[in-house]
């Protein structure tokens, strides 16, 4: 098909037919005028994460901004949110792939954040089909059918539908604007928006978004800037987006009061996105001699570092009118093993019931079938009340609970193999066009993803990595261990009746990615520039 393309734009993926809906001339005019805008100033700040990970790489620790502390000192409030946005006791997560949305709008949650981003493989055909799986939904016309005839559609009542474009470090490599890449959180916030925010009003519901990955209120700022203009570019009132921003990095942690002022006039709140914050603190202190985490089963909500964040993000909401969302229990319902699902679900109410009374106004799930039982947790604590907007949490919070980086220990060999095996397992998957993943049954995305990689790399260069019987670990010993969890993958995945074929790519990846001498920061680079 022959698009008519913006002046300087050029598309470099086969474009199907059915796609000409979303890739009008107008929609992606729009696309490139946000480019123009602020690509500029999306790698100057890009560049600024880099600057400031050499200066913590050289000792520096995070810490409050002094040039912001008027704005944590004064007293404001973010605007009202909507009728749409005041009940969100659970919501629900997942790709936009059409049986997912259908199943998610269906699923009883308050809410359904599709995702663009971590549970989503960013391929080209995955975004723009999402693209059009959006549009049909929000106009009630979606459906899907399966292979075995099985046919999926929207009910009368759905869940109020969220929109997560990818992060600022994250390009559309497909899309080029005078030469450059587009930012894909632009791209995607774009094309949605263009088609689907007038249609969301008129139906009373949106245009809501959930925006990941930032590390500070500049980025924040940046994010505004974009609502702004998209607004007065489409008609659409000042103030008409609402976004929720997830706190998954160590550095937001600081600046959660000046993210939501930056963003005051479409705030949402904040998510506790717990298990990206997990890789970011590894992230971030990766060549500190005195850091090493313990094994990701030991990292729980309720150990220092994380129960700090986590009261601190409701502190911060309500102190400001806001929202305060928990985050994503990993946990799935287990088929044909009622011990091991049992203790999946006892897993999931104890997380709703801890942030039900710590003050969050909601939490995530991962499957349809946990909605039931994450709502009741929240409504026990709630009963009637769409939220408990008007809670406070006590007590000063800080870098002496945040970076209390505690457990160090147990590192086992069965907790090394698992990071392996999870990460192959995970990133063959993504190769193949799948993001959001059961393994081990657990829900895996690009988050989990990270930490498998990243607590790898952590224990060979780390003196702490150490593993509970004494031996050091090292390259040496990983390496094998590569092989013989690659081949335990692919028998799992052969049984399954699935292809193999993007595992070998998968295994040498995540011993590049976990081996290396230097860190590579993000595990969707190289692999977004390995798919095709």
């Amino acid at each position: 098909m022959a698009l008519n393309l913006p002046a300087g734009m050029q598309i470099t993926a086969p474009v199907k037919p059915e796609w000409e809906s979303i890739l009008t001339t107008e929609a992606l005019e729009f696309v490139a005028k946000l480019h123009r805008a602020f690509e500029g100033r999306r790698q100057e700040l890009l560049k600024a994460r880099v600057e400031r990970q050499a200066r913590i790489d050289a000792g520096e620790m995070p810490d409050f901004l002094p040039e912001t502390a008027h704005i944590r000192n004064d007293d404001w409030k973010v605007a009202p949110v909507p009728a749409a946005l005041q009940c969100r006791r659970v919501e629900i997560t997942g790709p936009v792939e059409a049986k997912m949305i259908i199943n998610a709008f269906n699923s009883g949650a308050d809410s359904y954040m599709t995702d663009f981003e971590d549970s989503n493989s960013p391929n080209w055909d995955n975004q723009i089909q999402g693209q059009v799986n959006l549009y049909k939904a929000i106009r009630r016309e979606l459906s899907f059918k399966n292979e075995n005839g099985k046919e999926y559609k929207l009910n009368d009542k759905i869940a109020t539908l969220q929109i997560r474009p990818r992060g600022w470090h994250l390009d559309e490599k497909h899309v080029l604007v005078d030469g450059q890449r587009v930012a894909g959180g632009l791209f995607d916030f774009g094309l949605v928006f263009f088609h689907n925010a007038k249609e969301q009003i008129a139906r009373g519901a949106g245009p809501f978004y959930y925006l990941p990955k930032m590390e500070s209120h500049l980025e924040a700022r940046l994010w505004n800037e974009a609502f702004v203009m998209a607004q007065d570019h489409c008609g659409v009132p000042q103030g008409t987006i609402k976004a929720t921003v997830l706190v998954e990095t160590i550095l937001a942690t600081f600046e959660m009061e000046e993210i939501l002022y930056e963003l005051r006039n479409h705030s949402a709140g904040l998510n506790a996105g717990r298990w990206d914050y997990i890789f970011s603190c590894i992230k971030k202190f990766k060549k500190n001699q005195d850091f090493c985490l313990a094994q990701r089963s030991a990292i729980t909500m309720e150990v220092p570092f994380m129960r700090g964040y986590a009261l601190a993000l409701v502190q911060a909401c309500h102190k400001r009118g806001a929202p305060a969302m928990g985050g994503m229990s990993a946990l799935i319902p287990i088929k044909n093993d009622p011990v091991a699902n049992e203790k999946a679900l006892a897993g999931i109410r104890h997380d709703k019931t801890r942030d039900a009374n710590d003050g969050f106004d909601g939490g995530w799930v991962a499957h349809p079938g946990l909605v039931p039982i994450a709502m009741e947790e929240f409504v026990k604590v709630l009963g009637d009340k769409p939220n408990q907007f008007e809670k406070q949490v006590e007590g000063k919070f800080g870098p002496e609970q945040w970076l209390d980086f505690r457990p160090t220990t147990p590192i086992t060999e069965t907790g090394l193999r698992n990071n392996i095996n999870v990460g192959i397992h995970y990133l063959g998957s993504w190769l193949a066009g799948n993001g959001c993943v059961p393994i081990h049954n657990l829900m895996e995305d690009a988050a989990t993803a990270e930490i498998s990689r990243s607590q790898v790399w952590q224990w060979v260069v780390s003196p702490k990595g150490i593993l509970d019987d004494g031996r050091k670990v090292t390259v040496e010993m990983v390496r094998p261990m590569i092989a013989e969890e690659l081949a335990k993958v692919k028998a799992t995945v052969t049984a399954q009746g699935e292809d193999t074929a993007t595992y070998d790519q998968a295994a040498e990846i995540f011993d590049r990615m976990s081996l290396t001498p230097d860190y590579p920061e993000f595990l969707t680079l190289p692999l977004y520039e390995a798919m095709a």
